[in-house]
C-alpha cells in the first residue's frame, strides 16, 4: 500500500470518533461490540456501524462471522498501522 492510500484511509477514521475509538479499543485483543461500547462509553448500534466501516477498509476483521451473537472482532494488521499513526 502505498503512501496516500495510507492517509486516504487515517483520514477516513480519524473524521469518526466513532471509528476511532472501535479501532483504539480493539488494538491487540478480540472484543464483541458491547464490550467495546461499554468501554468508550457509546451505543453498540454505533460500534456495529464503525466496525462494519473499518471491515470495509480491511481493518478489523471477524473471527466468527458464522455466529450470531457474541461476534469476535481483531484488527488487521492494517489496522494496528494505522492505530499507530492516531
Amino acid at each position: 500500500m502505498d503512501e496516500n492510500q495510507l492517509y486516504e484511509i487515517l483520514g477516513y477514521v480519524k473524521v469518526s470518533p466513532y471509528r476511532t475509538n472501535t479501532l483504539k479499543s480493539l488494538n491487540d485483543d478480540l472484543k464483541i461490540p458491547s464490550q467495546i461500547a461499554k468501554e468508550i462509553n457509546v451505543k453498540t448500534s454505533q460500534v456495529s456501524a464503525a466496525l462494519s466501516d473499518l471491515k470495509k477498509y480491511d481493518l478489523v476483521v471477524c473471527v466468527n462471522e458464522e455466529v450470531r451473537k457474541g461476534r469476535l472482532y481483531k484488527c488487521t494488521d492494517l489496522g494496528k498501522e494505522i492505530i499507530e499513526k492516531l
